[in-house]
């Protein structure tokens, strides 16, 4: 006897009905919640004798059609696969004639009974997708095997079909796989390959597995905006006690010939928890032989030796970026030929309207408060510091300053904390090319009384001299103005030789080595950290060699050449440390700015620290689900691994970064450590290179404004300058033209804004429900920023979290 409890909407059907089955088992049920999100009709069998037909009797009073309440169409008669979709797993009819209000005998011939087991052919969909890198595609045969909770397995599925080439470079291929009758959720999968084939290499970047057995759920048009994201899958949120549709296996790997790879769902886990240990430590083995160090210049950061192909550009982003450096060349190169000479400062201006467009410092760039707020949201906002007390090597005295800190002594001024600094003293005696004279300045800053930041004096080189006068705002405008242009000068090459290119693009390339030689794709920290690591191998090897090298454009467009950027890089990386500006806030602080009473208007402080911390939420979202104890912390080799080469030396084939939390023997002590340790990584792929890069052209682009080059010695005396003294000082027609064209370039943005990832690697629900808190924590943050650059003179836009990329790939 079969006892039905139909229930539709409010109204519950009580449905009896005898049936007798051939084979029937007693106790065998069939539960149709799993297709209906909800109790709707379950039914048990007895075991009877087997007969020609079957019958289902429906008893009691029905106010509407049967086929309403089951959502079928009153038009549509009922066949095969409407049945099989609506009684679940295992019940096939060939058609159902009619459905009628009240008491109803449907007879069901015995053929179209069908035997279980044939409807668990092609129970799963695969979705396979093949990498986009170089050689990704395979000619090899590759077999998959999907298991669920209880161990049953599927059979081996070869990924192969007829007349058609399969597995190809960045493609999505799909393929049906059967299933056991009793097969319940999928839990696991197993990959492997032979070495068939003229090309056999394959990297896989996911496998997706549809349940065929189960209707797909409606995704909205949200969901489905990204082809590369599968955020918004309701299959990535659901509880585990849930039915779900699909499965996720993002492997992101090359897969090795004639090894068994088997990945649970979501393709997560520490070391110590992988199922084929053995399998991934030869992975690492391999990428250790592709991701190889060199030191290319004796002081200078670890460098990949030779680009993985894994690592190169895409097409798309290759040609778009060839793209706009043509069209900006293109645009310049009418100029270099129709103009000769800058023969003044508006003719200079005048290059601006007819090319790339006029930087919007063209309007005040001679005015104090700007050349002050240069020091507090310009490119290079992390020199100036509080002042306590007048260094011994600057000459100022109170006459110096006299009537320009307002009603307040310099003593005064110093006690309330009024007198603010920059002190490029790491500039000193650093030779440059062609024996060009680079200042070493100090500057003086005075904070008045509507908290604007105002130069006081400035200092061109380190030592006390008479050949070394201090230039104030009470000289002549002119005098005081070139004062200001060689200040910036000395600023500009540390900003590109350390905030920039330095504590960037290099110090991070030795991260990106390390992270790939000893964490295995499936680590939850590579995962965290990936996309933010997106094209900066690529950059640092196909860009950086062009602009940093003999005859390039440092060589030729700033004043310290290849010869000065190398011996700053070597000072400045012996200065970094993990404790100061691995970390926003401390590096903020230890220059005495952190306090909002002391310094009130800082814009790099005020959206700098927030988008840190909202980082470091997302990160200790992440960490502390994988690392739940620290045990797990101390029991995770990789981990250790990857801290013990971050911290050896560069000349022992180690990244050398200074004052790594933890131990040196036993790695990480606790996951606060190495939530510290991702953030200060991901902060700074991405608001640290933002902060430095993306307002390039802004600053640079009016070469006067922020000068890279200037064509004459450091001033030793204190002389009028004509406005013909100045344009001799600035850079040729040649030089302008390349540094408006790579400055323009380096401005533009190479990836989507942070936390929209153009690669999703965290599928588990803690890792997606973590990146879905982290995009609206970043659109509030965005809107607050907004809103602060209402009020600000000056707008500062390079924090905003929709100007910030998720990596340095510019």
């Amino acid at each position: 006897m079969w006892t039905c409890h139909l229930r539709c909407r409010c109204i519950q059907r009580v449905v009896s009905a005898q049936s007798f089955f051939s084979g029937a088992q007693v106790g065998t049920a069939i539960n149709l919640q799993k297709r209906l999100h909800r109790p709707l009709l379950s039914l048990v069998f007895d075991n009877s004798a087997a007969r020609s037909s079957c019958f289902f009797t429906l008893t009691g009073s029905v106010k509407q059609p049967i086929h309403s309440c089951l959502g079928i169409s009153a038009k549509k008669r009922i066949r095969d696969t409407s049945v099989s979709v609506l009684l679940g797993k295992g019940v096939s009819v060939s058609e159902i004639p009619q459905l009628y209000h009240k008491s109803t005998v449907l007879e069901l011939q015995k053929e179209s009974c069908v035997d279980i087991k044939e409807n668990m052919k092609s129970a799963f969909k695969l979705l396979v997708k093949t990498g986009d890198q170089e050689g990704a595609g395979t000619d090899a045969n590759v077999y998959v095997t999907l298991e669920d909770e209880r161990g049953t397995k599927s059979s081996r599925v070869k990924l192969d079909k007829i007349f058609y080439n399969d597995l190809e470079r960045s493609t999505v291929d799909t393929y049906s796989v059967d299933c056991p009758e009793n097969f319940g959720k999928v839990t696991k999968i197993a990959i492997t390959r032979d070495s068939a084939g003229f090309a056999d290499d394959w990297f896989c970047d996911y496998i997706h597995i549809e349940d065929r057995r189960l209707p797909k759920r409606k995704v909205s048009k949200e969901q489905t905006k990204s082809v590369r994201n599968f955020i918004g899958s309701e299959s990535l949120r659901i509880d585990t006690t849930q039915e779900k549709n699909m499965y996720f296996f993002p492997v992101h790997r090359w897969v090795a010939a004639d090894h068994d790879y088997v990945f649970h769902e979501y393709a997560v886990c520490l070391p110590q928890d992988d199922p084929t240990v053995e399998v991934r430590r030869k992975d690492l083995e391999r990428k250790q032989e592709a991701y190889k160090y060199i030191v290319h210049v004796e002081g200078m950061v670890a460098q990949i030796e030779s680009l993985p192909s894994d690592e190169k550009f895409s097409e798309e982003y290759y040609w778009t970026f060839a793209k706009e450096k043509a069209s900006l060349l293109a645009q310049t190169k009418f100029i270099e030929w129709t103009v000769s000479k800058w023969k003044s400062l508006d003719d200079l201006r005048r290059v601006y309207k007819q090319s790339l467009g006029e930087p919007k410092c063209m309007s005040v760039w001679r005015e104090d408060w700007w050349f002050g707020a240069q020091r507090i949201q310009g490119v290079n906002p992390v020199v100036i510091e509080l002042c306590k007390s007048i260094p011994g090597n600057f000459d100022v005295t109170e006459e110096t300053v006299k009537d320009l800190i307002e009603d307040l002594t310099l003593e005064e001024a110093l006690e309330k904390n009024k007198i603010f600094i920059c002190d490029l003293a790491i500039l000193d005696g650093v030779e440059c090319k062609d024996d060009r004279e680079l200042a070493a300045p100090l500057a003086l800053f005075y904070l008045n009384k509507k908290n604007e930041m105002m130069p006081i004096a400035i200092q061109l080189k380190q030592k006390k001299a008479a050949d070394n006068p201090v230039y104030t705002p009470k000289d002549e405008p002119n005098t005081w103005l070139v004062a200001k242009m060689f200040y910036n000068n000395a600023e500009a090459q540390h900003h590109q030789a350390l905030t920039h290119l330095g504590y960037t693009h290099l110090l991070m390339e030795g991260v990106v080595i390390c992270t790939h030689r000893n964490l295995s794709p499936s680590h939850p920290l590579f995962k965290l950290m990936a996309p933010h690591f997106l094209f900066l191998l690529a950059i640092n090897t196909r860009g950086l060699e062009k602009l940093v090298s003999p005859g390039g454009w440092v060589d030729n467009c700033m004043t310290q050449g290849v010869k000065g950027i190398f011996t700053l890089m070597r000072r400045g990386f012996d200065r970094w440390s993990f404790q100061r500006e691995g970390k926003v806030r401390e590096e903020i602080k230890s220059r005495g700015l952190l306090d909002k009473e002391i310094l009130p208007d800082y814009p790099y402080r005020d959206d700098a620290v927030p988008l840190y911390d909202v980082i470091r939420d997302y990160v200790k979202t992440v960490v502390e689900h994988h690392y739940d104890t620290v045990e797990k912390v101390h029991n995770d080799w990789e981990l250790k691994w990857w801290r013990h080469e971050l911290v050896k030396p560069r000349d022992q084939n180690g990244v050398g970064l200074q004052d790594i939390p933890g131990d040196p023997q036993e790695g990480f002590t606790t996951v606060e450590e190495v939530i510290d340790t991702v953030t200060c990584i991901i902060s700074t792929c991405s608001l640290g290179h933002a902060a430095a890069n993306f307002q390039q052209y802004e600053q640079y682009g009016f070469v006067p404004n922020y000068p890279g080059i200037l064509l004459t010695d450091i001033p030793k005396e204190k002389k009028s300058f004509s406005e013909e003294d100045i344009m001799a000082i600035l850079p040729d027609k040649r030089m302008t033209l390349d540094i408006m064209v790579i400055t323009k370039l380096l401005s533009s943005r190479g990836t989507k804004s942070l936390g929209d990832f153009e690669m999703q690697y965290l599928y588990d629900p803690v890792g997606v429900q973590a990146a879905e808190d982290f995009k609206k924590n970043l659109q509030k943050l965005s809107y607050a920023t907004k809103l602060r650059n209402v009020d600000r003179r000056w707008k500062f836009e390079w924090m905003d979290p929709d100007i910030v990329p998720n990596s340095i790939s510019v």
